[in-house]
């Protein structure tokens, strides 16, 4: 899935955000529902700070937040301006305007317009992977902008509930998507994987409702509490119907949804500017077979580990297990050409020290005295077998005459290294 995206979808993403003006209009919703701040609760990513979204390592190396946007006031528009803008957004799914869509665009362009100013830099290193994915599922390109409300494009988001990377997935469902969730690995936080588990994902949600706003709150909530919703609502299939019988948080996502769709093509109008963001370095993936440390990577290929760790997120700690199953390693370009150029040099650079976990263990046996006494003064069953060191012998030497390994004769013995001495008495049991 990884040799899908390459770093032709950075360059088009650029032109991402050129405000889209001509489409098919969609019918304004007209019963608008009673909005009441009490009655909804807003996503988490709504009260994201500005400093968690800018320590993201593409948006800390690749935006420049210190460009002065100019960033004058933000206008005013009357009812029938935001219904006719978002009746002419070229989406499929319908998009209409009432009080509580409202209120998601004030607070977008107004309390949250610096942020958006970041997250609208930042797009341009993930929209090009999420149109991708959705597209190859055939879905409507307009859900990119779902992981806006679910993370502000954060890839190393976290909720309160457990869930995790930019489309929030909870573990469950991660895993009943592909996602691999270990405590070596989680998959729900690599953007590539997460955006074709996300697309899957919706597409099923749309089969069961037939509606993409159904969906969407399903996606939000689970289909579970929507059809409890139909069901309460008298079996209407329509959001805005059922709006009342949602959870606090799924009434409040939808209209955010369609806040998000609307400031991310309308920034302009509202003096909003995008933090301007360089391409990152071309990168390239390899298929790894063998367990493989960070600090080997970081050694053999002269690349930052902040740099390894953010290109490969998946990986929960400085370990890639391969040895476990085959796994997708990312690196910039250069970097991938001294890895492959290394070959088992890059595995072998201090693997004794790095890859420490240990295939075979022996039990610590009771201390013997002198007299043959344990340590409780009770006559010990046997002291073991022991051998002596001849002239010329190694470890390795005595190990195979005496059916042990070295590791083993280096325990017993209190063995640094592989010091021993002719005459030497050693415990070979």
């Amino acid at each position: 899935m990884y040799d899908m995206i390459d770093n032709r979808y950075f360059l088009s993403s650029l032109f991402a955000f050129v405000l889209m003006l001509a489409s098919t209009p969609s019918q304004a919703q007209s019963d608008e529902p009673d909005f009441d701040d009490a009655d909804i609760a807003f996503p988490a990513s709504m009260e994201t700070e500005l400093d968690s979204l800018l320590v993201e390592w593409n948006n800390k190396n690749y935006l420049m937040p210190e460009v002065d946007c100019s960033e004058g006031v933000n206008p005013e528009y009357d009812r029938e301006t935001y219904i006719h803008r978002l009746q002419r957004l070229p989406n499929v799914i319908e998009m209409p305007y009432n009080d509580v869509v409202r209120k998601f665009i004030d607070q977008y362009t107004g309390r949250l317009r610096r942020s958006m100013s970041i997250i609208l830099g930042s797009s341009n290193f993930y929209t090009p992977i999420f149109e991708e994915a959705l597209e190859a599922y055939q879905l409507p390109l307009e859900l990119k902008y779902l992981p806006v409300i679910e993370s502000a494009l954060n890839p190393t988001a976290v909720s309160r509930a457990g869930a995790c990377g930019l489309w929030q997935f909870m573990i469950t469902t991660g895993k009943q998507y592909g996602l691999e969730v270990t405590s070596l690995i989680d998959e729900r936080r690599d953007p590539i994987k997460a955006s074709y588990a996300a697309a899957r994902y919706l597409k099923d949600l749309y089969d069961i409702f037939g509606d993409w706003t159904l969906a969407i709150a399903s996606y939000n909530c689970g289909p579970a509490n929507v059809r409890k919703a139909i069901s309460r609502a008298g079996g209407v299939m329509d959001y805005w119907h059922i709006y009342p019988y949602l959870p606090a948080e799924t009434r409040g996502y939808v209209p955010a949804f369609i806040a998000a769709n609307y400031v991310m093509n309308h920034y302009c109008d509202h003096n909003i500017c995008p933090v301007p963001a360089r391409l990152p370095a071309s990168t390239d993936t390899v298929m790894i077979h063998r367990n493989l440390h960070v600090d080997q990577i970081v050694a053999m290929c002269n690349v930052p580990a902040e740099e390894v760790v953010a290109l490969n997120p998946q990986y929960r700690t400085s370990l890639i297990p391969g040895d476990s199953r085959p796994c997708t390693l990312r690196l910039p370009t250069a970097a991938m050409a001294a890895f492959v150029a290394a070959g088992d040099s890059v595995y072998n650079y201090h693997a004794t020290e790095l890859l420490t976990s240990r295939s075979e263990v022996e039990v610590a046996q009771q201390e013997v005295n002198s007299s043959g006494r344990n340590r409780r003064g009770r006559a010990s069953a046997g002291s073991g077998r022991t051998t002596r060191v001849r002239r010329g012998d190694t470890l390795g030497a005595i190990a195979r005459r005496n059916g042990t390994t070295v590791a083993k004769l280096r325990r017993m013995n209190g063995i640094r290294g592989n010091n021993i001495r002719a005459g030497q008495k050693l415990r070979v049991r």
